[in-house]
């Protein structure tokens, strides 16, 4: 074997099994971490496993795409992880009956206006169509944002990270957003944080209570399907 110190990571980087490790242990760490701390907002697990994994591609040079190859069963997982929710989503179910109307009207307001924003503003600043397309279903969960993506002729790379980068900044902010604002009413805040923050925010709601992790999860179900039906209208109509 080669006698230099590098040898041994030369030889785990090449296999899938040592990014998929990492990934599992940087999340496992940054878990603990957040909770000593109590689980404050900015003590996000997601963010700070991400930055651990972001030094260590940094650090050792590895290019995306090799990480994610060794890593893509965690993205796998993702549709597995959404379908479990609708166990809550079932224990609740009268209580979410009962909330149809308003639940639709926000999740068609907030899904238009997620959409429109982001694609005015991209434009105004002269953004090309590839990045303005990666960037539109941004709000919804990746497994389906990239597929919205790809489908529309995005880069489903770059809509992976401004989804789980939407996903990390809503479960940050959202709840101090909602205390300031004096939202109070479980339902309203879980489906807020699940409509704007999918999968991560929707964590982060069931970290409150279950009946906001539930209603959280009814928002980010929804949103999904409905941003996959109206982003292809959307960005003609809007010339994107």
């Amino acid at each position: 074997m080669s006698a230099s110190p590098f040898a041994l990571w030369v030889y785990l980087a090449e296999r899938p099994l040592t990014w998929l490790t990492l990934t599992l242990a940087a999340y496992a760490l940054a878990d603990r971490f957040a909770a000593r701390l109590g689980r404050p907002p900015l003590a996000n697990p997601v963010l700070i496993a991400a930055a651990l994994i972001g030094l260590i591609l940094a650090a050792t040079g590895t290019p995306y795409p090799v990480y994610f190859d060794g890593a893509q069963f965690v993205h796998f997982l993702l549709g597995p992880a959404t379908v479990a929710l609708a166990v809550p989503l079932f224990a609740h179910r009268q209580t979410v009956a009962k909330a149809l109307l308003p639940i639709f009207g926000a999740l068609v307001m907030g899904a238009v206006v997620s959409i429109i924003s982001v694609v005015l503003i991209l434009k105004a600043f002269g953004v090309s169509t590839g990045v303005v397309v990666s960037m539109a279903p941004k709000a919804i969960t990746a497994a389906v944002a990239m597929a919205v993506s790809e489908g529309l002729g995005g880069d489903p790379a770059l809509t992976a990270v401004l989804v789980v980068s939407t996903g990390i900044f809503g479960a940050v902010v959202a709840i101090p957003l909602l205390n300031a604002a004096g939202i109070q009413d479980e339902r309203a805040r879980g489906f807020g944080i699940g409509l704007v923050a999918h999968g991560i925010g929707t964590a982060r709601a069931f970290q409150a209570s279950e009946l906001t992790g539930t209603f959280a999860a009814v928002a980010m179900a929804l949103n999904a399907a409905f941003t996959a039906m109206i982003t292809p209208w959307l960005l003609r109509w809007l010339g994107g």
